[in-house]
């Protein structure tokens, strides 16, 4: 009988105890409230995600800035609100392949003359270098579900002249496309969100041209700090990035590549950085390349930038620095 008093002594909850020795008001704040119930997610109600290939954009825009070698000069002149001219003066070096594994530059200098032409229905960018090439990107929005690109570039060889139409559709919580291109080139891709936060998709290429086919198979996971994404490819490619938002104004981000054709794999982590007057961006990744690339915004539209690349192994260092006049 002492046993199952003590028992029972021990199956009684103090909290609850105490509770009843209180009076009503106080009882109610001894007794712990009940846990609030998840919010139920609505299915029917899902976000749209971004498009395919935009899937790893928060990574790139922070491991891949647009990194160059020398004296860059951009100027953009508005003639009116839909209608702008821009000049592009480049002057450096750039990179000549050799069999060697040893690092060849040649001086080169170029001058690019660039007219936009951009409404709320779509755009029309046209550029023209010296060198003879010439691209353009159109993009016409047909509804608010289906939007018209089409890219092309003509130069004197013929195999550097390409050309690629994308249709691309949008829904409630899924985006679309289908591409066509020159080389007999077909390719179609999706990605349909399944929960607030996570997308899933894929992808299929046929280039006739060369017998070429490929699938590939991705997700990304987006939350308010965190963004997460992994791809896969029957070409043998697997792709996995990962950016932290450490506050408004700083933004980590890591990058991971593996080709198991080649058994060959890369990592890199890098970090976006706002600061009041200006941005800085950066990377290091695992065969020891540091870069490093800075906006200062020196006055109402204008713009000076840095770019550094350092590869100690190959012994090859990279930098630059620019001006961007005009919004």
């Amino acid at each position: 009988m002492g046993a199952t008093i003590s028992h029972c002594a021990e199956a009684v909850n103090p909290t609850d105890q105490a509770a009843a020795l209180l009076p009503p008001a106080a009882a109610a704040a001894v007794t712990p409230a009940a846990p609030a119930p998840a919010p139920k997610v609505n299915y029917m109600d899902l976000p749209c995600p971004v498009k395919y290939e935009e899937l790893q954009r928060e990574a790139l825009m922070s491991l891949k800035p647009e990194l160059f070698e020398g004296c860059r000069f951009d100027f953009t002149r508005p003639l009116n609100q839909k209608f702008s001219l821009q000049h592009s003066l480049f002057m450096g070096s750039v990179e000549v392949p050799s069999q060697s594994s040893q690092t060849f530059k040649v001086p080169a200098a170029s001058y690019e003359f660039g007219a936009n032409l951009i409404d709320q229905k779509g755009m029309i960018i046209g550029r023209l270098l010296t060198d003879g090439r010439m691209n353009a990107r159109i993009r016409y929005d047909l509804n608010d579900m289906l939007s018209f690109k089409m890219m092309t570039q003509l130069a004197e060889e013929k195999s550097f002249s390409q050309v690629m139409f994308d249709l691309d559709g949008k829904g409630l919580d899924w985006q679309g496309q289908i591409k066509l291109g020159n080389g007999a080139f077909y390719g179609v891709n999706y990605l349909q969100s399944v929960t607030p936060t996570l997308a899933l998709g894929g992808e299929a290429f046929w280039l006739g041209s060369q017998r070429k086919s490929g699938v590939g198979f991705a997700a990304r996971h987006a939350s308010s700090s965190c963004v997460a994404t992994a791809q896969i490819a029957t070409t043998g490619l697997l792709s996995a990035t990962y950016v932290q938002k450490v506050s408004d104004k700083v933004s980590l981000a890591t990058e991971f590549l593996w080709n198991w054709n080649s058994r060959e794999a890369q990592a890199s982590v890098g970090y976006d950085y706002f600061l009041r007057q200006c941005r800085l961006r950066g990377r290091i990744d695992s065969a020891g390349v540091v870069a490093a690339y800075l906006e200062e915004r020196v006055n109402v539209g204008v713009t000076f930038l840095l770019s550094a690349e350092i590869d100690h192994s190959k012994k090859d260092y990279k930098f630059g620095f620019g001006m961007t006049l005009g919004e």
